[in-house]
Parts: C-alpha cells; sequence; structure tokens
C-alpha cells in the first residue's frame, strides 16, 4: 500500500487544476495582482504561503477539539499571525532586499481567504496528516498560479527572469530587442496581473467543460 491512499492524492491534485483555490474558488486574488509583477517575489510568496498553510492546518487540526466554537476564528487569527511572523523575521534575516519589496503584502498572508478557508472548512474537521496535506495542496495551486502569472509579467514587462535578461539588452538592441521587440510596460501594472489570470481561467474552462457555470 503506497503512502498516499487515493483520496489523500486527491486533496493535492485537485487544488492544482479543478478545485485551484485562484482560478475555480477566486480565492486570494489580492496577492496575484499585487506582487506578481516579479517572479522571484512570486516564488517566495509561494513558499511563504506553502510554509504557513502546511503547519497552519496542521496546528489547528491538533487543536480542533479544544478550540471552543465561540473563539475559533481568533484562535485560527492567532496562529496564522504567529507562522506569517516567523515568515517575516526569515526574510528579513536572509533576503531583506525581497522582503522591503513585498512588505506588507506577507503580513498579509494573515487575511489570505484561502488559508482561513482552509482551518474552517477542512483542518477543524480532520486529521493533522490530511490537514497537512489539504494545506500543501492549496498552497501548491496558489503557487502554480502565481508563478505562471509573474513569470509573464516579468518576461513580457521587463525581459527578464528573476532579473536576468533573457531576450537581449533593450539598450544595446541586442537579442530579440534588434529586430524591434519592446517589453511592454502595461504588463508592470496590477491589471494586467488580472488580465492574464483572466486568460488562465478561460484556458483552464476550454479543456474541462464541466467548470464552465450554468
Amino acid at each position: 500500500m503506497g503512502l498516499l491512499s487515493k483520496k489523500d492524492t486527491k486533496l493535492i491534485t485537485d487544488p492544482l487544476a479543478d478545485n485551484n483555490p485562484i482560478t475555480i474558488q477566486v480565492l486570494g486574488i489580492c496577492s496575484a495582482l499585487a506582487i506578481t509583477a516579479e517572479l522571484e517575489a512570486s516564488i517566495v510568496m509561494s513558499i511563504s504561503v506553502l510554509f504557513v498553510m502546511g503547519v497552519g492546518n496542521v496546528v489547528i487540526s491538533l487543536m480542533r477539539n479544544i478550540i471552543p466554537s465561540k473563539i475559533r476564528i481568533i484562535a485560527q487569527l492567532i496562529v496564522v499571525a504567529t507562522l506569517v511572523i516567523i515568515v517575516d523575521l526569515v526574510l528579513k534575516a536572509f533576503a531583506y532586499e525581497l522582503s522591503k519589496t513585498l512588505s506588507v503584502f506577507v503580513g498579509l498572508i494573515i487575511t489570505n481567504c484561502i488559508i482561513m478557508g482552509r482551518f474552517e472548512a477542512f483542518a477543524l474537521g480532520n486529521g493533522p496528516w490530511r490537514s497537512f496535506l489539504d494545506g500543501i495542496g492549496n498552497a501548491l495551486g496558489y503557487a502554480v498560479i502565481l508563478i505562471i502569472v509573474g513569470f509573464f509579467r516579468e518576461l513580457l514587462g521587463s525581459g527578464t527572469l528573476l532579473g536576468i535578461p533573457v531576450l537581449g539588452d533593450p539598450i544595446e538592441k541586442t537579442g530579440l530587442y534588434s529586430i524591434g521587440y519592446e517589453n511592454n510596460g502595461f504588463m508592470l501594472l496590477s491589471p494586467m496581473a488580472l488580465i492574464v489570470v483572466g486568460i488562465i481561467i478561460w484556458v483552464q474552462r476550454s479543456r474541462n467543460k464541466a467548470l464552465i457555470e450554468d
């Protein structure tokens, strides 16, 4: 028997496609719009949410039988806030410049609808192992969209990936710039992130007609 049952595997795979928290559940849109102008910021935010959701779901699951119903939201906020503080301190210690770029958006992980939603909908009613898988699955689904959006916004908006020029030098007119290509500055604006997410949603529903709402 494998490590993961079929049901456990679906906890990880479903949020990657047919139940993606951003494109299907339409949660966590704010950070997808705000920090995806650079691929590096998208990756770091994804890792941060992966840590907070994975650990947070386990903690809430372990505490589910001792948290009074009337204060469960407060308890969930305390757990996620503690984990976000840890993430923020680690970023400031090891990636200070990037922490300044992400700035307030790291703190806003506390109110990320995906995290609070999984605490409430899953971790409070399931054991630690399944809650961990659910947290990891939803965080990966979130990360996939953030990284795709960050990839195209930085590539088409700046001509770089992770800060490294990949299309040539726009000043010296080398690479693609030598044949007249120009960076699309609109890609660096938040509305373009929404358009990229919209295109992803369109592609997703084109491939799976069951996702199209009546």
